[in-house]
């Protein structure tokens, strides 16, 4: 269902410069409107973002493929996610090879994706809490990717970081944002890179916005 539209998105990614061929063929193999309510699955593979309830977004396609090939990452991976959502960027990162730890902050929409997760049978490991202070507990990793736009970079997520990882995380004000990607040089050595005018919802958390 949808493979023609799939590989039509597909192309427009090329168009648009995202050359990595691990993430091209998870999109070719993600079902996106499986991610998102029946009555927006014409959409689903428009190069857009669209709401999935509880005031949150499956960010657009374009957003999604950018920020994973920012990564830079290879099979066997490990990667912690900030903000499951619809789960659809935590499928594609599976669908790769990756090994997916994420974390969302509001519980429906945590049970949701968690149930439909293990329909799917897509193996990432999720947690209920705030995606802000990360997860320590199967730190450090290859690769954090922050799904909603943050005031600062948290600390917390650098310490997270594996030497030679990269943390790609939109950072600005409420209704737009610079996409930073750090990398972990050495223990306490970080670069720094920033591509303009993305736009998420907000980081809310103890390192991120209050509310």
């Amino acid at each position: 269902m949808f493979e023609s539209e799939r590989k039509e998105l597909v192309d427009k990614l090329k168009a648009r410069k995202i050359t990595d061929k691990h993430v091209l063929e998870a999109f070719l193999k993600v079902e996106r409107h499986l991610f998102l309510p029946k009555a927006l699955e014409t959409h689903a593979y428009r190069d857009v973002a669209l709401p999935i309830g509880f005031g949150q977004t499956i960010s657009q396609p374009f957003t999604v493929a950018f920020m994973t090939q920012e990564l830079q990452l290879k099979k066997g991976a490990k990667v912690l996610e900030i903000g499951t959502g619809s789960g659809y960027q935590a499928a594609i990162l599976v669908n790769m090879g990756i090994r997916v730890f994420s974390i969302e902050r509001q519980f429906d929409i945590y049970a949701r994706t968690r149930k439909f997760f293990d329909e799917m049978q897509i193996n990432a490991l999720l947690k209920l809490g705030d995606g802000t202070i990360g997860w320590e507990e199967f730190s450090p990793y290859d690769g954090i990717i922050v799904t909603a736009g943050s005031p600062s970079i948290p600390i917390s997520l650098k310490k997270q970081l594996a030497i030679g990882g990269r943390l790609v995380i939109p950072v600005g004000d409420r209704s737009t944002q610079i996409l930073t990607v750090i990398t972990k040089e050495d223990e306490n050595v970080f670069s720094q890179k920033e591509i303009p005018a993305f736009t998420f919802v907000p980081l809310i958390g103890r390192e991120g916005w209050d509310s």
